[in-house]
């Protein structure tokens, strides 16, 4: 809210503040306000600090700070580091945090020098530097938030290391961190040892081969989609060259899960694509790393459970691997709080603003899978609709789930008799 943050030296708006806080944090990339002309240096420098900060996650963040001031972890301090990257033990749970730090450092630099091979010339040096920087941090934490203009990357949609170089960070932040340590460690271990690339593949742990073939199915099944059904829209990739529409229809099928980045106007798609956009960002990206939705592998999982109940199998396996009734019902949970969520959203969302339901439910997805894409809905909401959507990305950055959880104190309730079965008809 500072006028030190503004570019015209006023007080923020609190409503634009927390709105613009909330979706830097959140990493989502909706905006009330262009980022490029409305915020000063100072302004967008706080911008890509609660990116970063929201990309790696709160608790990791703060262990990072407390590794560089060489603070001492308490065991309640490895646990709870524990519990925010998802991993099954705290053995070597430093040297993990450590090894994140560097490898998003690495990742985030190399980023930045691609994209300052683009910048610098049209920027200068300064400015072209900076930009480089801010979006490669947005683009690895699946931000989605630019200081280009007020168009996103548009402007280089027929600039292949533009576009390329903003897909991998993307697809790089929502691989997740322990698919990153798995492939780092087994593709270095199999070009020792002379494996084929299949065998390096069939080398990865269960979880990695699972996240790496969704990842690759959905972007090559949205692109595919895309460049079908936008190919002669103008408004859209019609009027592109063919190489170019190729670019185009994978940079959208990319983004759509959780970056935010657009290189033409989301109100100009086909019907079809609006359904196929639905169905990507309420995907998103992968556990543990920086992008948001229900994630990959829970979709899948949740997909999986109804196709064992139509064969009437007694457990589920993947990879020779079988899955626990745990994971089956939190997956079937998850999905099915996220839809309700957003049905409630989407509901509210169109009971207080004058909208049609195709661009409410579009604006309350992308905010719930902190995607960031918006059909120019997003400045011309209300007060009460800005609100609706702040709460729509800080349910989607936590999860609903872990909301209601933490209200409810749940703990593990075990019944200390067995009820006779009663009969209920279903279905």
């Amino acid at each position: 809210m500072l006028p030190l943050s503004s570019a015209s030296g006023h007080w923020t708006n609190p409503l634009v503040a927390l709105f613009t806080s909330t979706t830097s944090t959140c990493v989502t990339g909706l905006v009330v306000v262009d980022t490029f002309s409305y915020f000063s240096l100072f302004g967008q420098i706080i911008i890509l600090l609660l990116i970063q900060i929201g990309g790696l996650g709160i608790i990791t963040f703060i262990s990072m700070i407390m590794l560089i001031t060489q603070k001492k972890f308490s065991l309640g301090d490895r646990k709870m580091l524990q519990d925010s990257l998802n991993l099954n033990t705290d053995v070597g749970i430093l040297k993990i945090l450590i090894r994140i730090s560097k490898d998003v450092l690495k990742v985030e630099a190399v980023g930045a020098i691609l994209y300052s091979i683009a910048f610098i010339p049209e920027f200068g040096v300064a400015k072209g530097i900076w930009f480089s920087i801010f979006h490669s941090v947005s683009a690895f934490c699946n931000a989605g938030i630019d200081i280009i203009g007020n168009n996103s990357l548009m402007d280089y949609k027929s600039n292949p290391l533009v576009m390329c170089t903003t897909m991998i960070l993307i697809i790089m932040g929502g691989l997740g961190y322990v698919v990153w340590f798995d492939m780092s460690e087994k593709i270095k271990a199999g070009i020792r040892k002379g494996f084929t690339p299949v065998q390096i593949f069939k080398r990865f742990e269960e979880h990695t081969k699972l996240v790496i073939t969704v990842t690759a199915i959905l972007i090559v099944s949205g692109a595919l989609f895309f460049f079908v059904s936008e190919y002669k829209n103008y408004g859209t990739i019609g009027n592109m060259t063919l190489l170019d529409k190729v670019i185009n229809s994978f940079f959208e099928s990319v983004t759509l899960r959780t970056a935010g980045f657009c290189s033409f106007p989301q109100e100009n798609m086909t019907d079809f694509s609006c359904v196929m956009s639905y169905i990507l960002m309420f995907i998103g990206g992968s556990p543990i790393g920086t992008a948001g939705g229900v994630k990959t592998v829970t979709i899948f999982l949740a997909v999986l459970n109804v196709y064992s109940y139509i064969r009437g199998d007694d457990q589920s396996i993947v990879f020779n691997k079988r899955v626990t009734e745990e994971n089956m019902r939190k997956a079937t949970v998850i999905v099915s709080v996220a839809a309700f969520t957003i049905i409630v959203l989407t509901l509210a969302l169109i009971v207080t603003n004058p909208i049609n339901m195709q661009d409410g439910l579009y604006e309350v997805i992308s905010a719930s899978a902190t995607v960031g894409l918006s059909r120019g809905l997003t400045s011309s909401l209300n007060n009460v609709g800005k609100i609706i959507i702040i709460i729509a990305m800080y349910l989607g950055r936590i999860g609903p789930i872990s909301l209601a959880i933490f209200f409810a104190g749940r703990g593990q309730h075990k019944s200390k008799c067995r009820y006779t079965e009663g009969d209920f008809f279903v279905g």
